[in-house]
């Protein structure tokens, strides 16, 4: 009868574990697992020296093996001309790091911070005097608003923005590191 009842118990605890609710998933994990895959779509630089260029972003989601946290990698094309784009940031404690490009040591920024409430994160993005943010926000599970703002006098002000949906192509991928 004890043996009956311990095996019950440890059946319930396994079905408990491998059922377990997303409320006790990491809330981080649980918004970078939608983000995963192919994004396509229309951007806009909408402020400075270049407003009122369109472009065209194509770029992969993918999740850091054994971290949390994504990089996007793909192109963004103005006319007849495309430029690489990359993004990683993982978490590193309670905040992220990580690079856009190749970092502010070469032409990027870098990624100096970063939260993620809801359905959106933002990262602190940085390069010398710049400062600025990077607003990643899920509309539904196949749209991907992206806004980048630079600090100007103490000020947020957007610079580009991005609508990417998901290609139905490409679902999920994993990089790693």
């Amino acid at each position: 009868m004890l043996r009956r009842s311990l095996a019950a118990g440890f059946c319930l605890l396994a079905s408990v574990l491998v059922q377990a609710p997303a409320w006790a998933a990491d809330p981080d994990a649980v918004f970078f697992d939608q983000v995963f895959g192919r994004w396509t779509g229309p951007g806009e630089i909408v402020a400075g020296k270049y407003k009122g260029t369109k472009f065209t972003c194509d770029l992969a989601g993918a999740r850091p093996d054994r971290e949390v946290g994504m990089s996007l990698d793909g192109t963004c094309r103005v006319g007849l001309f495309s430029q690489p784009m990359s993004a990683r940031f993982v978490r590193g404690g309670s905040s992220y790091k990580g690079a856009f490009l190749d970092g502010s040591q070469g032409k990027g920024l870098d990624i100096i911070s970063g939260n993620v409430e809801g359905n959106r994160v933002v990262v602190g993005l940085d390069r010398k005097q710049l400062k600025g943010a990077m607003v990643a926000r899920l509309d539904n599970t196949d749209k991907l608003a992206v806004t980048i703002s630079v600090q100007v006098a103490g000020e947020l002000v957007p610079v580009i923005g991005m609508t990417l949906k998901r290609d139905g192509s490409v679902r999920k991928a994993s990089i790693e590191r």
